[in-house]
């Protein structure tokens, strides 16, 4: 992953803005990507039950695999909001489409904030208009894109890659919001990736739901999943690569590892700005009989609020990482496991074969005071693994939600 200097301004044929409309008192509370030309399109939503009007809408669109923008309003989730909230993501859709000149279903709507409050259309409509001639691809213009898309976040997460595709220079970048409410499956969280790759839209649904396994749905900050979440990518053709049309294809399996990487950088970094977190803690499980059982122990511990509460506390207590993944629903044989954790420098082995191991408390309490904290559980029994990540409880987290909106 390259440092910022491209964001998603930079990749050929998107151009976007971000704008303060009205619904937040401060900050920039208004995002729009646009496509040049349609663009393949691939999204994955919340499992929460209790959707928000903008998912509705963008679940069906989606379903064409094709799309031309994204508009995005901070401020307002849009969700509990009943046929006035459904009107009020409506018209998101039909003044970005009549602005830009394009067809609705090729709209991609979203919001991110409070629930349950009146959604406040006319603002973020009179916003679109506003928008629409600032359309830049300025990295500046990606800047002010990603800062609009944010809700209690404390800085915007941004991430640009390029590689080579059947000799052409191919550019991906990607946004994404969130602090709190994180969850695997989603969580309050959004994510916009753009791409100048062309591929067939199945293919790049595919690969997303993919990569979203391994990324957005392994990390957790609070065991919370949202009413708003999506990620969402465009992939515009105008690299001029001859189009991905084959799983089985060289280029298939590339675009599908920096689509990955991308998720992955957007995802740790949602994770280190979780709400009052002072931790960022690496979860590794190893040697599992398969890929996902390995990722069912990651969700059962990084979700543990006596592990979170244990890392924010530099307590090496080791018998809760075992206990929450005897907790997974997995088949579990503790006798089997090795354990070990510490910074992510360094870890200590403090489980062997289920045999509880001496170790230097003072000197692992002194390895759990860094920032970056790793651990990893070894399950002795295959050759699969996964990694997920997550973040302490601190009392700043419980005082921060207490009065979130007062």
């Amino acid at each position: 992953m390259t440092s910022i200097v491209n964001n998603i301004a930079s990749v050929k044929g998107f151009t976007c803005w971000g704008a303060h409309s009205g619904v937040k008192s401060m900050r920039r509370d208004l995002a729009l990507i646009y496509s040049e030309v349609p663009a393949s399109a691939a999204a994955v939503f919340t499992q929460n039950k209790v959707v928000a009007e903008p998912v509705k809408i963008s679940r069906e669109h989606v379903k064409r695999g094709k799309a031309q923008a994204i508009v995005c309003n901070a401020g307002n989730a849009n969700a509990c909001t009943g046929e006035q909230g459904m009107e009020g993501a409506r018209a998101m859709v039909k003044t970005t489409a009549e602005e830009l000149g394009i067809t609705e279903s090729d709209v991609i709507v979203a919001s991110t904030g409070l629930i349950g409050e009146p959604f406040p259309t006319d603002d973020i409509v009179e916003g679109i208009k506003n928008i629409v001639p600032k359309l830049s691809n300025r990295t500046s213009a990606g800047t002010l894109c990603a800062n609009a898309i944010l809700t209690t976040d404390t800085f915007a997460k941004e991430g640009f890659i390029n590689f080579e595709i059947g000799g052409k220079q191919v550019c991906m970048a990607g946004i994404a919001k969130g602090s709190g409410m994180i969850h695997p499956n989603m969580a309050t969280m959004l994510s916009f990736i753009v791409c100048d790759v062309s591929i067939k839209p199945s293919l790049l649904q595919e690969a997303l739901n993919e990569c979203n396994k391994k990324s957005f749905n392994m990390i957790t900050v609070d065991g919370d999943t949202s009413t708003n979440d999506m990620a969402a990518v465009l992939c515009n053709g105008k690299a001029n690569n001859e189009e991905i049309t084959s799983k089985k294809s060289a280029e298939y399996k590339l675009f599908k590892e920096k689509l990955e990487e991308m998720m992955i950088h957007l995802a740790k970094l949602i994770v280190s700005d979780g709400e009052g977190a002072s931790k960022f803690v690496e979860y590794a499980v190893v040697n599992s009989n398969s890929e996902e059982r390995a990722r069912t122990f990651i969700r059962s511990i990084s979700d543990s609020d006596l592990v979170k509460t244990a890392m924010f506390g530099r307590d090496p207590n080791w018998g809760r990482v075992v206990a929450a993944a005897g907790n997974s629903g997995q088949p579990f044989d503790y006798t089997k496991v090795d354990l070990s954790m510490g910074s992510s420098e360094k870890q200590i082995q403090v489980l062997k074969a289920g045999t509880p191991q001496k170790y230097d408390k003072n000197f692992m309490k002194k390895l759990l005071r860094e920032s970056n904290l790793k651990v990893i559980m070894d399950l002795n029994e295959g050759e699969e693994s996964a990694t997920g990540w997550g973040s302490d409880l601190t009392t700043d987290y419980v005082l921060f939600n207490s009065v979130y909106t007062t």
